[in-house]
């Protein structure tokens, strides 16, 4: 009996040492894997450019879209240029801007009956979305537009409204990268360079999305925050009263500080600096900072955002931070970007990133 029990307990030993060696071989794969691997974790608020970094990702390492994405964004083109035409009729409205006589009853026929949702558009819609756009009071209120809501995108694609209407119509990458879907929840994209597995986690920038940013935080290498530049002059979706870029700033030092992200690495991304240099010639940037009394030029004016936004940073000699000045829509310029970001860590000591 005892010789028994004896062979079955070197069976069982045997067993649990396989097992055991199997475990250990997958954890140190495991540990490999993540060993090469670098979380980037991007941050900021609603509509400063996060999801087109990430599409930039996806167009420089992942190959482009595939054709079921690019069906999406086509219908969700289509379905957003009748919605840019209904919120600037309603914003003349709003700015007691006079529609032409002879389209305010088109003007009124479309807020009743064009359904926004909806991605179809027949020849009569093309004609009747072409005649409202060519108003000049949809023009004046569009020049007006830091007044209300509307998409940085709204005039790109409403001056191609012959093009998207079109039954052929497929979007490039420029009209990807162009069209906004505002994230919700939490998308990830995983691209190779340099023998390292980069990991992307963007999430959604809106008040109703934050919430759920810690659940990201942890193992974080490197965090990035993007700052939409051009929207200081501008008010929040949520809170009309609140301007974009003091809530940008107070989301930033909120999580910049972050127990998680004290001996992280900061990179910050002034992003959207083609329609910054536009309004900084025809808006002041003391309409976000009055205290700011420097020259209205591009060089002055974006030094003294930058900032900002470094002067909000603690343990400054425990991290490195670097910042750009950036265009997401531009590949090129995103491309350069990006590169030099992913290079600083390379070149690095790579470890302190996993410690």
């Amino acid at each position: 009996m005892g010789k028994k029990q004896s062979k079955e307990k070197r069976k069982e030993y045997k067993r649990q040492t396989k097992k055991s060696k199997r475990i250990q071989k997958q954890f140190e794969k495991q540990k490999q894997k993540d060993d090469n691997e670098v979380k980037i974790l991007l941050l900021g608020t609603g509509d400063s450019g996060k999801s087109t970094i990430v599409k930039q990702m996806q167009i420089l390492y992942k190959g482009g879209f595939e054709k079921d994405e690019i069906e999406i964004y086509k219908n969700v083109i289509r379905t957003n240029i009748k919605s840019y035409i209904k919120t600037l009729i309603k914003a003349c409205e709003t700015l007691n801007i006079q529609i032409d006589q002879k389209n305010k009853v088109l003007a009124h026929d479309f807020l009743e009956t064009v359904r926004k949702n909806s991605p179809e558009i027949t020849e009569e819609l093309r004609e009747n979305l072409k005649t409202l756009w060519d108003d000049k009071a949809l023009k004046e209120a569009y020049v007006r537009r830091d007044e209300f809501q509307l998409p940085d995108a709204a005039k790109f694609f409403l001056d191609q409204i012959d093009t998207i209407a079109d039954k052929n119509f497929t979007p490039k990458e420029k009209d990807i990268l162009f069209c906004r879907i505002p994230t919700v929840g939490v998308k990830e994209i995983h691209f190779e360079v340099n023998e390292h597995v980069w990991r992307l986690i963007d999430v959604g920038g809106q008040r109703s999305e934050r919430r759920k940013w810690i659940h990201q935080f942890e193992n974080v290498n490197m965090l990035i925050f993007i700052v939409a530049a051009s929207e200081y002059n501008q008010i929040l979706y949520e809170e009309q009263n609140t301007n974009r870029m003091q809530e940008s700033l107070q989301v930033f030092k909120k999580y910049v500080n972050n127990e998680y992200f004290k001996k992280k690495d900061l990179v910050i991304l002034l992003n959207k600096i083609d329609l910054f240099k536009e309004k900084i010639e025809k808006y002041p940037i003391t309409k976000c900072f009055p205290e700011y009394s420097g020259k209205n030029n591009f060089e002055d004016t974006s030094k003294f955002i930058k900032k900002q936004y470094l002067s909000l940073v603690k343990r400054k000699k425990k991290r490195k931070i670097n910042s750009h000045f950036t265009c997401s829509t531009n590949t090129d310029m995103t491309k350069k970007v990006i590169e030099s970001v992913l290079n600083s860590v390379i070149k690095s000591d790579i470890n302190r990133y996993f410690m």
